[in-house]
């Protein structure tokens, strides 16, 4: 290929369109995040990724943080459901459904129960370990630095 041509963009897979969907609401410190592959179980996705945030502000501003990186990668939903009450927001990007609760609508809905045969998409450790290992890093820090004094 000359310098002077362009390859065309690759298109994402649903996995990665769901990894992409996934770290988009880790950046704003979405709790519980997981990534169903429903294909086999779904005529209408093949990925849905579920999340929460703990108050309803918290819920749209990850569903927003979602959409803002999607739309930003080619990729802008085709319906939003839920924004108004900011409990329990429905992202559709076709590919893959992004469900972002407060606590209590998901236990109350349990998706993952739901859907308990789809088996999990391994989502990258800095997607999952980022809320959980906050904490511990910091207390780790406090400790190692107090030790060296």
């Amino acid at each position: 290929m000359s310098d002077n041509e362009i390859s065309e963009p690759r298109e994402l897979t649903a996995a990665e369109i769901a990894i992409t969907a996934a770290r988009a609401a880790a950046e704003k410190k979405a709790a519980d995040i997981v990534a169903l592959d429903v294909a086999a179980l779904l005529v209408v996705t093949d990925y849905f990724v579920i999340c929460s945030g703990n108050t309803d502000r918290q819920v749209r501003t990850i569903a927003e943080e979602v959409e803002s990186v999607m739309k930003r990668a080619g990729l802008p939903a085709i319906g939003v459901e839920g924004q108004a009450e900011g409990k329990w927001i429905l992202i559709d990007f076709v590919d893959v459904v992004v469900h972002v609760f407060q606590p209590a609508e998901r236990d109350f809905y349990r998706l993952e129960k739901l859907w308990s045969d789809a088996p999990r998409l391994e989502l990258p450790e800095d997607i999952t370990g980022q809320v959980a290992k906050a904490l511990p890093a910091d207390s780790a820090g406090a400790d190692s630095a107090g030790a060296d004094t």
